[in-house]
């Protein structure tokens, strides 16, 4: 009987560090883009300047270097648009990993590229939003890399969300066509005093609630349900990327952390990101993912 046992913990031990190797990455990496893409170089990485297309250029080469394809063709999609403060020429950049068994069903896991630019002599660098999400979109190509997924992924980096969601907009426009199954958004990922994680969107869709109900969590980070309407909070529904995918009746996830004291603030530097958390964030989108790419909805 004693052997039965160990024989049993053994194969635990095995399976559970199995799920840990699986959904792993680059940490090193993952810290090392988030530093360069939030730093100075790239002036705040405002829609339609200099530090915007220098982060783009910075966001091709990795998905080159990544083997990301470029969808349909090319990794940047221009679009243009008016608002009440200008008139903005943007562009997307979106890569693609083509899916084993359903490659006509997307799942879109998106980050925003842009952030506030510069004012006057002070950078608006934008570290956690959404520098973090970006640099995560690169830790997904390195694990798809090692872990073909069934569905196929498009890995958006999205323009112009600072100045109304207008990359996503344009985006789920232009795939309405498509047979999108979900989008996984990631905004504002790297900073949290708490270790608290927030995800949103499960309580619009069964499947996504399942998966969230029932999801193992590989870290010593808290995966909140919250900001959703639910919970007299901030309601995150329509905060960021997610919010067109919503509004085209998308099933959708929303990961964030609540705003701190460097939002929107020149102060929102790679210096005073929460790196173990950080770090913890990306393995848990990465694992709600392969849950839903395995079990689909």
């Amino acid at each position: 009987m004693k052997y039965i046992v160990k024989s049993i913990v053994c194969i635990l031990l095995v399976l559970q560090i199995g799920y840990a190797q699986d959904n792993k990455f680059n940490e090193d990496k993952l810290l090392d883009r988030l530093e360069v893409l939030s730093s100075d170089k790239f002036e705040g990485r405002r829609t339609g300047e200099k530090g915007n297309d220098l982060g783009r250029a910075f966001i091709i080469k990795e998905f080159i270097d990544l083997g990301v394809d470029a969808f349909n063709g090319s990794y940047e999609h221009a679009f243009s648009f008016d608002s009440r403060v200008g008139s903005f020429s943007a562009k997307n950049v979106l890569g693609l990993v083509k899916g084993t068994e359903f490659p006509d069903k997307y799942i879109v896991i998106s980050a925003h590229h842009d952030h506030l630019g510069k004012s006057g002599d002070k950078i608006f660098n934008g570290a956690d939003d959404d520098a973090s999400g970006v640099s995560a979109l690169f830790a997904f190509a390195e694990y798809l890399k090692k872990n073909p997924p069934r569905h196929s992924i498009i890995l958006a980096a999205f323009d112009a969300e600072e100045l109304g969601l207008r990359g996503a907009k344009y985006f789920v426009e232009k795939m309405k066509e498509s047979n999108i199954v979900a989008n996984i958004n990631m905004d504002m990922i790297s900073r949290s005093a708490k270790n608290e994680l927030y995800v949103v969107g499960s309580r619009y869709n069964k499947g996504l609630k399942a998966i969230i109900e029932e999801f193992k969590n590989p870290t010593d980070t808290k995966l909140l349900v919250g900001h959703d309407g639910t919970d007299g909070k901030q309601d995150w529904t329509f905060s960021s990327d997610h919010g067109p995918f919503h509004r085209a009746k998308i099933p959708f996830l929303y990961f964030g952390n609540e705003d701190h004291a460097a939002y929107h603030k020149p102060s929102d530097d790679f210096k005073d990101i929460t790196p173990k958390f950080y770090k913890n964030a990306v393995s848990i989108i990465i694992s709600v993912f392969r849950d839903l790419d395995a079990k689909g909805l």
